[in-house]
């Protein structure tokens, strides 16, 4: 089993300036040690405090390169585009924003392929991997469907996802990086809030290999301490 490292928050005010402190500590720690820092971003609302205050930072963002861990087969001004969220947020520090897929996109298959493509020209691990959850125990894009145990279990970097049943709030298909690129990284966080998040995630932990879960399945085994950053 995995170490959970837990940092929990009164408030999430709070929470979004411990993370962003805790990323910007990160990107120095990186850019020092190998000249560049490469972060794969969570989407969702729970981390969006977090990233305007780390887009505050001063730091030498021209040095960094920012990535979503998956998204959603829509154009990039669209609200669903997990990319736009992090241009959204990020565009005027001048880092490097690298997208999984583009407007062209609208086989999942093709998005898939051209995604782990585009991802082959990163240098491997990554500096970080930030998750979020949601409350069906899904992280990135890895949701229930035909193609879940190939996102869980492939070798390759990325890979298309058609969820079965379409999520309500966001009825498309996605890109998502798989088990295996989310676990090649030197540091892994997850951002969430709420009781029932905690609970999803902390049952996921206890089952170890044995959870049915996207996050729990991400989780286990992982060789690293996971930091948890969680607020009511």
């Amino acid at each position: 089993m995995f170490e959970a490292d837990w940092r929990t928050f009164d408030d999430t005010e709070v929470m979004a300036q411990r993370v962003a402190s805790y990323v910007e500590s990160l990107v120095r720690s990186a850019i020092a040690a190998r000249g560049s820092a490469t972060l794969a971003l969570a989407g969702g609302k729970t981390p969006v405090p977090a990233f305007r205050e780390l887009a505050e930072a001063r730091l030498d963002w021209s040095d960094v390169t920012l990535l979503p861990t998956d998204d959603r087969l829509v154009a990039a001004d669209d609200p669903l585009s997990n990319v736009g969220l992090i241009r959204q947020c990020f565009d005027r520090t001048g880092a490097s924003i690298m997208a999984l897929t583009d407007a062209s996109d609208s086989d999942p298959v093709e998005a898939g392929n051209r995604a782990d493509a585009r991802l082959g020209e990163l240098d491997w691990p990554l500096d970080l991997v930030w998750l979020g959850i949601g409350e069906d125990g899904h992280t990135a894009s890895i949701l229930p469907g035909p193609d879940f145990e190939t996102a869980l279990t492939t070798s390759r970097r990325a890979c298309w996802v058609v969820p079965d049943p379409l999520p309500k709030e966001a009825p498309v298909a996605r890109v998502t990086l798989t088990r295996a690129a989310l676990l090649s990284t030197h540091t892994l966080i997850v951002t969430l809030t709420g009781a029932r998040k905690r609970a999803v995630i902390e049952r996921a932990i206890a089952d170890g290999s044995r959870a049915t879960s996207a996050i729990g399945r991400v989780l286990a085994d992982t060789p690293m301490p996971v930091v948890l950053f969680w607020s009511p």
